[in-house]
């Protein structure tokens, strides 16, 4: 990649997800992308080890789009050079009884990165004004006290969710977590095609549910609540990004430089200096090993 700009993915100003392209060319071939991917990802792992040890921030990595956008088989791809200690990836799908007693952030707040360490949100709290909102039903069964009929999940409603959010992600930017949020975006053609090669292919079928198909036709009402929850939490703590997915592996290379490069930024980021007097007897202790 001869030039490559972060910048012109990422949502400084409100979008209209109509006019943004789900897919973008490289300049490169199909093997270029494969090995440039491996160098930034063998990179990320290395730079992972040394986040790990510096100790200092937590990583948090947001994955959003639409059924089949190709958030299982990035987090494969981008992820397989790092140290499994330092990683861990959390899938939220609906809410168990044990999360609907606690506020919806309850769940993805326990399940933040410790300092030194990545966690991966495949799905994210951002489902609590995605799918709730095409389905606003669903409110009900958080048994919030100030909401007693689907009359009362209204804009002020949503208007405090987006405040909640975005006061969330301020606070532990604040408090040391780094945070990437990639919506990839994919187009209704693509989908089809990914859908129908789960049906396809057998050993893809067990990736298909009959509600792929429900949520599909309601791809509109989505499509505006996407554009809405980004343009109102696209922060400088906490940026979206909007990746075009219709080619996974130029989606996944994106996604991967976007990582590398911001944290490159942080030239904070160090190996931890070494005791000073551990430093002066390194001579003394490999005598000691070498005469065993």
């Amino acid at each position: 990649m001869k030039h490559f700009d972060k910048n012109t993915f990422k949502v400084t100003k409100p979008v209209k997800l109509k006019k943004i392209k789900t897919s973008f060319n490289l300049g490169e071939s199909k093997r270029e992308i494969k090995k440039e991917l491996e160098e930034v990802r063998e990179a990320l792992g290395e730079l992972q080890d040394t986040m790990y040890a510096h100790g200092k921030y937590g990583v948090l990595i947001c994955l959003q789009g639409m059924d089949s956008a190709g958030k299982d088989s990035l987090i494969r791809e981008v992820f397989k050079d790092f140290n499994s200690r330092g990683v861990v990836v959390h899938s939220f799908k609906v809410p168990t009884e044990l999360e609907l007693r606690h506020d919806y952030l309850w769940r993805h707040y326990i399940a933040l990165p410790e300092r030194g360490k990545f966690s991966i949100f495949n799905r994210t709290h951002y489902e609590n004004v995605l799918v709730t909102r095409v389905h606003p039903q669903y409110i009900l069964g958080e048994n919030i006290p100030s909401v007693t009929s689907i009359k009362d999940v209204n804009d002020d409603f949503w208007a405090k969710r987006f405040e909640q959010i975005n006061n969330f992600e301020k606070h532990i930017s604040e408090n040391g977590t780094i945070i990437f949020k990639f919506f990839l975006n994919v187009s209704k053609d693509e989908q089809k095609n990914r859908l129908l090669r789960r049906l396809d292919l057998k050993e893809k079928n067990w990736k298909f549910s009959p509600s792929d198909l429900k949520e599909r036709r309601l791809w509109n009402k989505y499509q505006e609540c996407y554009q809405d929850a980004i343009n109102k939490t696209s922060k400088s703590h906490a940026p979206w990004y909007t990746i075009p997915s219709d080619d996974k592996p130029t989606a996944r290379l994106i996604v991967a430089k976007i990582i590398y490069d911001t944290l490159k930024e942080y030239t904070d980021i160090q190996p931890p200096a070494l005791d000073e007097k551990i430093q002066k007897n390194l001579e003394l202790y490999k005598k000691e090993l070498k005469s065993e």
